[in-house]
């Protein structure tokens, strides 16, 4: 039995608008091993960004218990959320958030800046994972003189110079065209070979074939799972 790194029980979200309750998610439970690729799948307004956000410790939840790599994440002070986003989880986008101005190395370079390594093995890091997503020519690019496609091959090594325990993608294929996005996809695929977990959140029930895992949401609620052999 492989691992388990990320365990969710009874999670609950809810807002108020004035005075009225609204519930986003009711009582998720799910649970993510080491090595898992899954799809998060759900039309808009399903809750799915939700829980994004609380899986990638950016949100907290109103109730249940939320584990992550043995932490109780709902237990933590901001401050020590922060330290987690940075170790465990690395986000992937749909719009890329690349800084334009930084050049490609620079903005894979920028989560080591927090974790305080030495220019040197920042740059040497940075490299390395620019070439493993078929960058290696594109260091001293900035995001302006890059493809849609390549942005988000950046955004995918920045994402994973951390080492983190999970690789946290929110729509990846969102902004590019059908036949990029496969690319992107594919990339993803070999990630996954090496070992990598990752939770990718799609309303695309195509793009979430992919996945070895299926989970669907749908109002605030987890419905059902497929699992791929």
């Amino acid at each position: 039995m492989s691992e388990q790194i990320l365990k969710m029980t009874r999670i609950t979200k809810t807002y108020f608008m004035g005075e009225e309750e609204q519930v986003v998610l009711n009582n998720i439970n799910l649970a993510i091993y080491k090595g898992d690729f899954v799809a998060i799948l759900g039309p808009s307004g399903s809750g799915k960004s939700t829980l994004m956000n609380i899986i990638g410790c950016l949100d907290s939840s109103t109730s249940g218990e939320y584990i992550l790599s043995n932490q109780k994440v709902d237990e933590l002070e901001e401050s020590e959320l922060a330290s987690i986003r940075n170790k465990e989880v690395g986000f992937v986008f749909q719009q890329f958030q690349l800084l334009p101005r930084l050049t490609a190395i620079q903005n894979v370079e920028l989560p080591l800046v927090y974790a305080c390594l030495s220019e040197k093995e920042r740059k040497q890091r940075a490299r390395e994972m620019l070439i493993r997503v078929g960058l290696g020519e594109k260091l001293q690019n900035r995001p302006t003189q890059l493809s849609g496609g390549q942005q988000q091959r950046v955004a995918i090594a920045r994402a994973m110079v951390t080492e983190p325990t999970i690789l946290l993608a929110d729509e990846p294929t969102g902004a590019l065209d059908q036949k990029t996005g496969h690319q992107i996809i594919e990339l993803f695929h070999e990630l996954h070979e090496e070992g990598k977990t990752i939770v990718m959140i799609t309303h695309d029930i195509e793009i979430a074939k992919h996945a070895s895992r299926i989970v669907n949401i749908l109002d605030g609620e987890l419905r059902e799972e497929h699992v791929h052999v």
